[in-house]
């Protein structure tokens, strides 16, 4: 049975203009999980609404400095045939959705039948990866702030369904905005299960059924945040090398 595979990272640069390239240690995580040297990499860019610049900054960063074969999947500006997609898709060793709005995005995925089509790749054993909305949507839901691409650009958060592969609820960008923080335990105030804050430059990896946090900055890190008889909890995830069963991160 092939080993299903998931990296989401909470956020991080790779080679934008002006900034340093923050997650390199974790992305050859993602590349060391595909099992090959010079794997194939697609990359999808729809919550950024295929950024020219943003698929660019990541071929480079892919290709150029980490080996990969490069491809993107634009869904927003091209028109596709399903038989492409479902190509590129299925074809590829290593899945890495960027960053953007994480509401619109889904929207399209179901439109196109992208969602059926990445959980196939899931449970083919392909790495499953992605930074901020590509960390949202491997799981059950995410806190998003999707509505600050909206015409009224409201500051609220909200919760975003995503693939639901993992029984969690993901906050990116924690350590950054500290709003987030705040709109995360009122999240889940009302939301059943448990959910992971990633901080900036801390990726949750998941193996099967066993997981851990990984970072590229040592001040980053992940926190487990719950309701439990009308008290939401905050707890920091410790670091590892070693993986732990998901079970005990699930449950609360």
């Amino acid at each position: 049975m092939p080993i299903r595979k998931i990296i989401g990272i909470g956020g991080g640069e790779i080679g934008r203009k002006g900034y340093q390239i923050e997650t390199t240690s974790i992305d050859k995580e993602i590349i060391r999980l595909s099992g090959k040297k010079h794997p194939k990499f697609l990359f999808i860019p729809t919550a950024s609404k295929d950024s020219k610049t943003y698929i660019d900054l990541a071929k480079k960063h892919f290709s150029v400095r980490l080996g990969c074969y490069f491809d993107s999947l634009c869904v927003v500006k091209e028109f596709l045939s399903q038989r492409v997609i479902a190509r590129k898709i299925l074809g590829a060793d290593i899945i890495y959705v960027g960053g953007g709005n994480t509401m619109k995005m889904m929207q399209i995925w179901r439109r196109f039948g992208i969602d059926k089509l990445l959980r196939q790749a899931y449970n083919r054993g392909k790495v499953m990866s992605g930074l901020s909305a590509g960390a949202i949507c491997w799981f059950r839901y995410g806190l998003s702030d999707s509505r600050l691409f909206q015409k009224g650009k409201s500051k609220d958060y909200m919760r975003v369904r995503g693939l639901g592969l993992v029984n969690l609820t993901v906050s990116p960008h924690h350590l950054r905005e500290q709003s987030r923080r705040v709109g995360l335990i009122n999240l889940m105030k009302k939301t059943p299960g448990v959910a992971v804050a990633l901080d900036d430059f801390s990726a949750l990896e998941i193996i099967n059924d066993k997981f851990r946090v990984i970072t590229s900055k040592n001040k980053s890190g992940a926190h487990k945040v719950f309701k439990k008889k009308e008290r939401v909890y905050y707890e920091s995830i410790c670091k590892s090398t070693d993986f732990k069963e998901l079970i005990t991160l699930i449950r609360k």
